[in-house]
């Protein structure tokens, strides 16, 4: 009796684990496939750490990730990270 193998995956329906790091060092995980939208990502990360989207930035290898940006497009690879960055209000006082 012969095994079949496993179904081999579309291209692009692979999921891949992705961190989100903080300028503190903080990290959320997620697994997402690499055709995936990364504004699903965003969305989900936004409404963990109670933060409204339009504040957070994502950067990937220094670039601001776009709304059709999929890790595939991207060429992110298992295990990548993208950075997160909160846009601060004010910050600076006159004396």
């Amino acid at each position: 009796m012969s095994q079949e193998p496993p179904p081999a995956h579309s291209e692009g329906s692979v999921p891949i684990n992705i961190r989100v790091v903080t300028s503190t060092g903080e990290e959320v995980f997620f697994k997402i496939k690499t055709n995936t939208k990364l504004t699903k990502l965003r969305s989900a990360y936004a409404t963990k750490v109670g933060k409204d989207l339009s504040s957070i930035r994502f950067l990937y290898d220094g670039n601001r990730i776009g709304d059709s940006d999929t890790p595939a497009s991207l060429g992110m690879e298992d295990n990548d990270s993208i950075d997160v960055m909160v846009e601060q209000v004010g910050g600076w006082r006159s004396p």
